[in-house]
């Protein structure tokens, strides 16, 4: 792993901050915001559109699991990662050359979306494949975006980009969210799909301004594959290829990483790592609404102020990173982030205060952000170059999964307990995450579990 930048001075500091001007790094916000953007198109704001059409509540549960593609990204991630594209990859590179067909997809797939009547049974057929199309190759888009952000920045940027991808996401969601609203209203969906759709060559500037990684193969990679060949061997030409494609992309991904000192201790702070927060997170808009405060109240400042504070502590996360390491940086971000409970153990002692609630607010989405930031570092980190797009996916989805099935007895326990007791319970829970970082830094350094190449 890369030092940490010196500390000590202000200079220092200023320096690390620094690395959000470098041109690679300053790119994820246009690429981030890519990524963002087609998000709404088939959740909240399709499903504004399916009931402004008169599509009933039922149709509109089902027609979200379109959503499911970005759970279920890792199944063909290997593609992403082994595949190269006819004209494009030649053209522009394995990566670039991938980004880029995603997004004229998007365009492609959102532009017929535009003029369709989900009023009709033929309108609504068609919105929904094209609803399909769109979370597949926005999906796809993430996996690439995600390889290409940890093969192209150096360990001491990954934080500054990750953050910087952050903003741009959220931006890239705000504007497929409230902005497709407002052109919704004013001028039809027509027109507001139509507006997203000229919105996605954003992200395609910043890819072709950039360039591509250089060939992510290491000499492990290579060991671990000519291993199917020789396995392989009296097999006909095309069976033993196709074999040796398959040991490569799917398994050696899997047996490369289990071949690293403490693997299993990685999977589990994976795992754990935000469990306070997991427990939490369902629960705080129930929690804000029993004490009194109004739907409205709730909107505002966890949208406006909360949006903010997210931001601000993506880039404190980012400069963290730069200047302390990614390992010291998930501690520190981590026992913010437990800490960030007990603020509203704090509100829910106070009860209805609406100052109180922009504290609450601002600091559970500060600490979160930062906490984001030096996780999607630390996994990016963990990715050996060779395996970056698969890896990266079944690491983000298994916390992902993990997130939402740790936070299910959440509600349970608010009920068993009461709001006090409840967050201070969140807060212990992030506590084994914090002892098992803590022991995997000093049982297994840095140099033993980092990826090889």
């Amino acid at each position: 792993m890369a030092e940490p930048a010196p500390r000590g001075t202000a200079g220092s500091a200023l320096a690390a901050f620094r690395v959000y001007t470098q041109p690679r790094v300053a790119a994820f916000l246009f690429i981030g915001f890519a990524s963002g953007l087609p998000l709404a198109l088939t959740g909240a704001t399709l499903a504004a559109r399916l009931e402004r059409a008169g599509v009933s509540l039922t149709e509109i549960g089902l027609i979200s699991l379109v959503g499911l593609a970005y759970s279920l990204k890792f199944l063909w991630a290997p593609v992403v990662d082994r595949v190269p594209l006819p004209l494009l990859t030649h053209w522009l590179g394995r990566r670039r050359g991938w980004m880029i067909l995603s997004q004229i997809v998007l365009v492609a797939a959102i532009l017929m979306m535009a003029p369709l009547d989900p009023g009709t049974a033929t309108g609504l057929a068609a919105t929904v494949f094209w609803a399909g199309v769109v979370a597949f190759a926005s999906a796809t888009q993430d996996i690439v975006i995600d390889a290409y952000r940890t093969e192209i920045l150096s360990e001491r940027q990954l934080g500054a980009g990750a953050a910087n991808h952050v903003l741009g996401y959220r931006v890239g969601m705000l504007a497929s969210g409230g902005g497709a609203l407002i052109l919704a209203g004013a001028g039809g969906w027509a027109i507001a799909y139509a507006a997203m759709a000229v919105l996605m060559p954003v992200g395609m500037a910043a890819v072709f301004l950039n360039p591509e990684p250089a060939d992510p193969a290491t000499p492990e990679s290579r060991r671990l594959e000519a291993v199917a060949e020789s396995r392989l061997a009296a097999m006909p030409r095309s069976v033993r290829a196709a074999g040796a494609w398959i040991y490569g992309g799917v398994i050696c991904p899997f047996a490369e990483f289990m071949t690293r000192p403490g693997w299993l201790a990685i999977l589990l702070f994976v795992t754990f790592y935000k469990y306070g927060d997991a427990l939490l997170g369902l629960m705080a808009t129930p929690f804000y609404l029993r004490i009194g405060f109004s739907l409205a109240e709730v909107g505002w400042i966890s949208k406006g102020w909360g949006l903010a504070a997210t931001l601000v502590g993506a880039a404190l996360g980012g400069w963290m990173v730069a200047r302390y390491g990614i390992l010291k940086s998930l501690l520190i971000c981590g026992i913010l982030q437990a800490g960030s409970n007990l603020v509203f153990a704090w509100q829910a002692w106070v009860g209805y205060s609406v100052p109180a609630l922009f504290v609450t607010i601002g600091v559970e989405n500060l600490t979160g952000g930062m906490g984001t930031t030096a996780f999607v570092a630390y996994l990016s980190s963990l990715c050996n170059r060779a395996y970056t797009a698969t890896q990266y996916a079944l690491l983000s989805s298994l916390a992902a999964a993990a997130r939402t099935a740790l936070g299910a007895g959440g509600g349970w326990l608010a009920d068993a307990t009461g709001w006090l007791t409840f967050f201070l319970l969140t807060t212990l829970a992030a506590l084994p995450g914090l002892a098992l970082l803590l022991w995997m830094m000093r049982r297994y350094p840095v140099a033993k579990t980092a990826p090889p190449g």
